[in-house]
């Protein structure tokens, strides 16, 4: 009896070890909300000062599975900040993201990510973003915006914050995204499923035109 009692309190030890190393990288990160695409918007057309998304910048993400999570992120990525009156709630940002650019801490994921079974490169070998709004909200904003990703658009609201110097603009947010959304359905394996939550952490720095 003692020996049984020793054993089955080490397997309960074991299964919440495995419990807290498995924990979901997107628990309290803000969710993005997502709805149908909002198309192009008067913000869109507005006149400003240009900014262009420099070589520090950094698009990043989070993925994880019942037994554990990987980083990744894209190594190319363009885009824009034009900014009115130096004022963001009246300024508009753009990104395009090269799709085939992804890496991640493991080779193998790399190539698995790549496939038809998540992000599909060879089909869509690009993804973008187009922002339609962006509001202030104390110190902070919430930006929305179409995103485009693996042949879905959805319109995506998302806190950020943004920077504004002379010498550059700086935004940087961290959410998470439903894959789901996006038709990236790929379940994992029966004892390993993939969650559906995916957290976004973006840095972007933009530099005024000519010093680009």
């Amino acid at each position: 009896m003692t020996r049984r009692i020793l054993w089955v309190t080490m397997l309960a030890a074991l299964a919440l070890a495995g419990l807290t190393g498995c924990e979901n990288p997107a628990t309290g990160k803000p969710e993005a909300e997502v709805k149908e695409q909002a198309g192009t918007s008067g913000g869109m057309q507005a006149e400003g000062t240009r900014f262009v998304i420099t070589d520090e910048s950094t698009i990043g993400f989070v993925g994880s599975k019942v037994t554990g999570s990987h980083t990744g992120g894209f190594n190319e990525f363009d885009g824009e900040i034009v900014l009115v009156g130096g004022d963001p709630s009246k300024s508009r940002v753009e990104v395009t993201i090269d799709t085939t650019s992804m890496w991640t801490d493991n080779d193998r994921l790399t190539g698995h990510l790549k496939s038809p079974d998540f992000f599909e490169v060879e089909n869509f070998p690009s993804a973008k973003f187009v922002s339609t709004g962006i509001m202030q909200e104390g110190d902070n904003f919430m930006i929305s915006g179409d995103l485009s990703l693996r042949g879905v658009t959805k319109n995506v609201t998302f806190p950020a914050t943004i920077t504004v110097a002379e010498g550059g603009v700086q935004a940087s947010a961290e959410f998470v995204i439903q894959r789901f959304d996006f038709g990236i359905e790929y379940p994992g394996k029966p004892d390993d499923l993939i969650r559906d939550e995916v957290v976004v952490k973006l840095d972007l720095s933009a530099a005024p035109e000519s010093a680009a």
